[in-house]
């Protein structure tokens, strides 16, 4: 079974290629994506991996977690499910008198 790993803190200078070679150390990669801004093209200065064996995967996170690539240490971890990141924004909202923080400040008062 396959494990998504988060790769942040990354240099902009990082290519996919050494990300994929960086983690092809501890076992089969299937896949590795830079995540670039859609606008710029510009990496945004985190990725994610995907590799095919779960304890290949674990292996990579307890070895790269905060090693240094690039003056930069990586923070690595075991990814969130999309499913997972939703249900944490949605435990954000009620708050401020019922109003989401992403629902904006309401009206302002000048005193």
């Amino acid at each position: 079974m396959t494990i998504k790993i988060y790769v942040g803190n990354l240099s902009y200078q990082v290519s996919e290629s050494e990300l994929y070679d960086l983690f092809t150390r501890f076992g089969k990669v299937e896949s590795s994506k830079i995540i670039t801004n859609p606008h710029t093209g510009r990496p945004r200065g985190f990725a994610f991996v995907e590799m095919y064996k779960r304890n290949e995967g674990y292996q990579a996170i307890r070895e790269l977690n905060g090693k240094e690539v690039k003056g930069r240490r990586l923070k690595v971890n075991k990814a969130h499910s999309q499913r997972n990141r939703i249900n944490t924004l949605d435990s954000r909202t009620d708050r401020f008198a019922g109003r989401s923080y992403f629902q904006g400040g309401g009206a302002r008062r000048n005193f």
